[in-house]
C-alpha cells in the first residue's frame, strides 16, 4: 500500500484568505487517494503539530503532497517555519551535501528522506490570463515557470 501525507499550509487572513479553496483540494486529493488504496496522514499547520510526530510522519510517508496559497510569491510564513521546524532536527538533515574532501558530493544531496515523491499544489490569486502573458504581472512566464 502507498502512503502519502498531506500537508496544508495555508495561513487564515479574514475577508482575503479563509482557506476554502485550499480545503476543497485537500478534500478532492485525499478522497482520490483513499479511493486508490493509499494510505493518508494529515497535518494542517495552522491547528499546531508536535515536531517529532511530524518527522515521523515524513519517514512514513511514500509521497508528500504540500497545498498552499502563495502569499507575495512565496509560501505563508507558519509553512516555512513548519519546514525550518521539522528539517532541521537532524532527522532528515544533517548537511547540504558538499564535502571539501569529496567533489562528487554536491550541494542539495545531503538530504536523508531519499527515494520519496513531492508533489506541489499551490493556488494563486490571479487570473488564469497573468499567465503566458508578455504583458502580464509574471512578464510571460507560465504556471510552472511562476
Amino acid at each position: 500500500m502507498k502512503k502519502v501525507l498531506i500537508i496544508n499550509g495555508h495561513q487564515y487572513y479574514d475577508v482575503v484568505a479563509r482557506g476554502e479553496l485550499t480545503n476543497k483540494i485537500i478534500e478532492k486529493a485525499n478522497k482520490f487517494f483513499e479511493n486508490n488504496g493509499f494510505e493518508v496522514k494529515y497535518t494542517h499547520i495552522e491547528k499546531g503539530y508536535d515536531v517529532k510526530e511530524e518527522c515521523e510522519k515524513f519517514e512514513w510517508a511514500d509521497a508528500v503532497l504540500f497545498q498552499y496559497p502563495v502569499y507575495w510569491m512565496g509560501v505563508p510564513w507558519i509553512a516555512k517555519k513548519y519546514f525550518d521546524e521539522t528539517f532541521t532536527q537532524g532527522r532528515h538533515y544533517t548537511s547540504d551535501g558538499r564535502s571539501r574532501s569529496d567533489e562528487s558530493k554536491t550541494y542539495g544531496s545531503g538530504g536523508l528522506l531519499k527515494g520519496k515523491k513531492y508533489m506541489l499544489s499551490i493556488t494563486y490569486n490571479c487570473p488564469k490570463s497573468e499567465f503566458n502573458n508578455p504583458n502580464g504581472f509574471f512578464d510571460g512566464l507560465s504556471l510552472d515557470e511562476a
